[in-house]
């Protein structure tokens, strides 16, 4: 049954708190859009679950927001979009933008012609980022890897301290020891640890993040099917299928403001 308040409005999940970089890029792109945020977090990381798993919770979760009566909905989280896209689109008709690894905007940027993609691993294990790397990777060498333990970190509003620092070189400064100029933030929690990893990478490294081109996309598709909205400002809302003490916290500190988070129990 349709929810009134979010009739006509714009869905956007991810596994945890990540997607909210997205969520960041979608409102500035679209300040008059109802949007609703789904926080995954009671079954977060994805990254470490099994193709079944990610594509049962991005259905169930999809599910409920073509429920709620949302006129999009937007995957903000690369795994989700490597294994279960294709999935969620054969069950809805609603328009489904989903954001995956920025592989072909690093290969047009590299000077050096070593592009990192940084990624949990279903993600780095996906078909999809294979067909990515051999369809645009035949002039570049492109070296994947996994991060275990970053989602964990952004999860808990964990950005600076010592630990975080040493587990996010742990994984970067292997692709810039071979020679990368140029990497990809192939998980929606990374660009929270983007100064973090800027640092260990050096300024001379770029960092591909593809929030704002999902932005696009999605104002495109709106357009396209005569959806967009106009006045008066949209709000946001968050909804939680952690601990909503825990998540409210942290999407406070990650989205830079006080917001309200509800507790998303029938999911």
């Amino acid at each position: 049954m349709h929810k009134p308040d979010f009739v006509n409005a714009i869905g956007v999940f991810d596994s945890g708190v990540g997607g909210l970089s997205v969520l960041r890029a979608i409102r500035a792109a679209l300040p008059f859009e109802k949007l609703i945020y789904v926080a995954d977090s009671g079954h977060a990381p994805y990254g470490d679950q099994t193709e079944v798993y990610i594509t049962e919770r991005t259905l169930t979760v999809g599910q409920w927001l073509v429920e709620s009566g949302v006129k999009a909905i937007t995957i903000a989280c690369n795994t989700a979009t490597v294994v279960a896209a294709r999935s969620l689109r054969e069950h809805t008709a609603l328009p489904v933008v989903a954001i995956e690894p920025a592989i072909k905007p690093a290969v047009a940027v590299t000077r050096s012609g070593v592009v990192g993609v940084l990624a949990t691993r279903q993600t780095v294990q996906s078909e999809s980022v294979a067909r990515l790397c051999a369809l645009h990777g035949t002039q570049v060498r492109i070296v994947l890897q996994a991060c275990p333990g970053w989602v964990e970190l952004v999860e808990q509003a964990d950005l600076h301290s010592a630990q975080t620092e040493a587990l996010v070189r742990q994984y970067v400064q292997p692709l810039i020891d071979q020679g990368a100029d140029t990497l990809v933030l192939g998980c929606t929690h990374y660009p929270f640890l983007r100064d973090i990893i800027q640092r260990i990478a050096g300024e001379g490294v770029a960092l591909i993040d593809p929030a704002e081109a999902v932005a696009r996309e999605l104002v495109r598709r709106l357009d396209a099917n005569t959806l967009a909205s106009g006045s008066p400002l949209g709000p946001t809302s968050f909804f939680t299928t952690g601990d909503v003490v825990q998540v409210q916290r942290t999407i406070a500190q990650l989205w830079g403001e006080g917001v309200s988070v509800e507790a998303l129990t029938s999911v």
